[in-house]
């Protein structure tokens, strides 16, 4: 059957096609120009194509320190991921009971959803200069005088800049995890201890293979949050910066392509870890719908 279109469905399309060009357009053209030769310049046409800038970026240039960056970046997102992970699974686990002050927790755990990010990011900057003048004022008084001399600031990428990046990232993967044992069935569970297994068996052969394509999701969104993450780092971080806000750092100076190619690196490494986690879940889920064929006939 030949089914023709609505002239809405048309205009509709047209539409979302224009949606899409406006929303992915100024990051394609950023890609574009960043492959520009010696000669390029920030705006069309291109002038050359080559990975001269790129090679500059790597050289440092005297612009941004790129190594160090991307280390700092990769090495607070892969911490937050993880953390991220075994926090939300945790939690996840512990509210599949009711307990006194359950909704008290749960409720507080995904306040920083609506608080703005600037706000926890200087809240939480906040809290760790009381933290400094109380070892200042604290130290001596009780001998500690030459450690709270040399005492700096308690602010560093694994401290507030670590806990401004999950007060970001930890909501989302509770509330996935919450979703997620909200359907998962008990008696799977109760089967397994029939059979003799110790909580800890039950949980890494019966519960974690049938949820660990969500947690893999979960460790997708811990880790391109806080790649990516801006506000919560900018008053949060400590005395170093992490790749995002360099780029932002350069936006008013930089009159080269060498912005438009640390822009790419960045998404470049975003979108390799979309993809990688998305080829990792797709191949999971394919893996138990096989497994649950082969029980079926099994059974047959």
């Amino acid at each position: 059957m030949n089914e023709t279109r609505s002239k809405s469905f048309y205009i509709l399309a047209a539409f979302f096609g224009l949606y899409v060009l406006f929303l992915y357009g100024p990051m394609l053209a950023i890609f574009v120009l960043s492959f520009q030769g010696p000669q390029g310049g920030l705006t069309f046409p291109m002038n050359g194509f080559s990975l001269h800038w790129f090679n500059k970026l790597i050289e440092g240039n005297g612009i941004v320190d790129l190594g160090a960056a991307f280390t700092r970046s990769l090495e607070l997102g892969l911490t937050v991921m993880v953390l991220t992970v075994v926090i939300s699974v945790s939690a996840g686990m512990a509210f599949r009971k009711r307990f006194t002050g359950s909704d008290f927790v749960f409720f507080t755990a995904i306040a920083s959803l609506i608080v703005p990010s600037l706000i926890t990011s200087l809240g939480i900057a906040l809290e760790f200069r009381v933290l400094d003048d109380l070892v200042h004022y604290i130290g001596p008084k009780i001998g500690l005088g030459d450690w709270a001399d040399s005492w700096t600031t308690g602010m560093g990428l694994f401290s507030s800049g670590l806990g401004a990046h999950l007060t970001w990232t930890l909501p989302f993967g509770l509330l996935i995890m919450f979703a997620i044992f909200n359907r998962f069935d008990p008696r799977l569970e109760e089967a397994a201890r029939d059979l003799g297994a110790t909580p800890w068996q039950t949980f890494r052969f019966v519960v974690l293979p049938i949820i660990l394509p969500s947690v893999i999701g979960i460790g997708l969104f811990g880790f391109t949050l806080s790649w990516d993450e801006l506000a919560r780092s900018s008053q949060a971080i400590g005395a170093v910066n992490t790749l995002p806000l360099e780029l932002q750092g350069l936006t008013t100076t930089v009159t080269k392509p060498d912005i438009y190619a640390l822009g790419t690196v960045i998404s470049a490494v975003s979108f390799t870890v979309i993809f990688a986690a998305l080829f990792t879940i797709n191949y999971l889920q394919k893996r138990q719908a096989a497994h649950g064929s082969d029980a079926g006939k099994g059974m047959v």
